[in-house]
C-alpha cells in the first residue's frame, strides 16, 4: 500500500477526520498531498503590500518547521500554484459546487500519480463528505462508510480482480520471462491506477524491491491507454529499465470511476523489447478483463 494517512479537515483547522491506513516506512521520502474542496473565496493576498506578504510567509514557514519538529516528519519542499494555475484546475472540475471549507490530505510515496490520486479523493469527498458540510458540526463518519474509505485508497476491488485470476496470470507471466529472459528481461509488476504495485512476477525483485525501484525512477508523465514509456532507476547500485505500461481494463470503484491497470517490466538497461510491451497487455487484459 502507497497511501498511508489520510486526513480530513476544514480550512479554518477543525480536526474531522484522520486514519492511519499503514505505518511509515522509516527513512523514505513521502509527499503530503493536498485536496482542496473549499468554497471559491476572493483571494486575500491580492489586497496585501509586499511587507504583509512576507509577514504571512514567515509565520507559515515557523508553523510548519514548529508542527514538523513536534511529529517527528522533517519538511524539505513544499510545492506551491500560483493563482492563475489554480484558477485554471478550478475551471477543468464541472462538479466543483463545494458546500462547505473541507480540505484533505493524503500522506503518500512519491511515484504514486498525482491525478490519479486526486480522482480517488475526489471520490471519497463527492460519496462520503460533500453532504455532511459543515464539518464542525457534522456526524462522524460511520464504519461502514470508513470501509467503504480504506478500500478505495488501498485498491481493493483491483486487489480481488488480481487475486481471483492469481495463477493464471502468474503462469503467464512466468511463460514471459522465461521466453524474455534472453532480451534483459528480469521482472514483471502490475500495479494500480495511481501505480501502487500490487504483485510482482519473477525470483529478482520483491514487492519490497519494486518500492525502492518505483521511489527512484523521477517523473513519470501521462500515459494514453495501451501506450507505455521507458523510465532509467536503479536497485542496489544496479542500473534498470522500467517499462510503464498504462492498459485499458481495470476496476470500477462506486459505480463511477474507472481505475486501469499498469504492467511494469524491469530489465537490463540495453534491452529492446520492440512491440513485446503491446503482445504482455493483450495477453494479461484477456486474463484480468
Amino acid at each position: 500500500m502507497t497511501i498511508y494517512e489520510l486526513s480530513i479537515i476544514s480550512t479554518t483547522g477543525f480536526p474531522y477526520y484522520n486514519t492511519i491506513i499503514k505505518a511509515v516506512p522509516e527513512g523514505v521520502k513521502l509527499f503530503l498531498r493536498f485536496f482542496d474542496f473549499s468554497k471559491n473565496m476572493p483571494i486575500l493576498q491580492d489586497q496585501l503590500d509586499f511587507d504583509s506578504k512576507f509577514d504571512l510567509t514567515a509565520g507559515l514557514i515557523s508553523a510548519l518547521f514548529e508542527f514538523a519538529r513536534n511529529i517527528d516528519k522533517k519538511i524539505e519542499v513544499l510545492e506551491f500554484k500560483s493563482k492563475k494555475e489554480r484558477q485554471t484546475s478550478k475551471k477543468i472540475d464541472k462538479r466543483k459546487n463545494f458546500q462547505g471549507d473541507v480540505l484533505i490530505t493524503a500522506q503518500t510515496e512519491t511515484f504514486l500519480l498525482h491525478k490519479s490520486v486526486r480522482e480517488k479523493i475526489k471520490l471519497i469527498y463527492y460519496n462520503f463528505i460533500n453532504s455532511k458540510t459543515p464539518l464542525d458540526s457534522a456526524d462522524n463518519i460511520h464504519k461502514s462508510e470508513e470501509n467503504k474509505i480504506v478500500d478505495i485508497l488501498t485498491d481493493s476491488i483491483a486487489r480481488q480482480i488480481i487475486s481471483k485470476h492469481k495463477i493464471d496470470i502468474k503462469r503467464l507471466a512466468n511463460d514471459f520471462l522465461s521466453d524474455m529472459k534472453d532480451y534483459g528481461l528480469w521482472g514483471i509488476c502490475i500495479a494500480s491506477f495511481d501505480l501502487s504495485p500490487i504483485i510482482t512476477f519473477g525470483k529478482k525483485y520483491s514487492l519490497e524491491n519494486v518500492y525502492h525501484i518505483l521511489r527512484h525512477i523521477g517523473y513519470i508523465p501521462e500515459i494514453t491507454p495501451l501506450e507505455w514509456i521507458y523510465r532509467q532507476s536503479f536497485f542496489s547500485e544496479e542500473p534498470i529499465q522500467v517499462c510503464i505500461i498504462k492498459s485499458d481494463i481495470g476496476a470500477t470503484i462506486e459505480n463511477s470511476l474507472f481505475e486501469p491497470f499498469f504492467y511494469l517490466l524491469f530489465a537490463d538497461p540495453q534491452s529492446y523489447f520492440g512491440e513485446f510491451p503491446a503482445k504482455l497487455t493483450s495477453a494479461f487484459n484477456k486474463i484480468l478483463g
